[in-house]
């Protein structure tokens, strides 16, 4: 499973691009249920966000759903947290 999330906006409005491939990992079940619950939730349109806050473009093998600051939910939060922090 490919996982990709791009972050626009903010208050610098610098945009960030991380990716991760689950095929092989260790932890792969856990991005894979974690991505899936995000999907299940998400939104096939842009919200509207707030001044300065973060917009999130989150791809999983080609399916796009979006999110944006201060409405993200749990699951959102955890996903674009760890791909910023672990992907590439």
């Amino acid at each position: 499973m490919r996982i990709r999330v791009r972050r626009t906006g903010g208050f610098a409005g610098i945009e960030r691009r991380a990716e991760v491939d689950t095929s092989g990992r260790p932890d792969a079940p856990e991005w894979q249920a974690l991505a899936e619950r995000v999907l299940a939730a998400g939104r096939s349109t842009p919200p509207a966000g707030v001044p300065d806050g973060f917009g999130y473009e989150i791809t999983v093998d080609g399916r796009t759903v979006y999110a944006a600051d201060p409405r993200l939910t749990e699951d959102e939060r955890e996903l674009v947290s760890r791909l910023l922090k672990e992907g590439a």
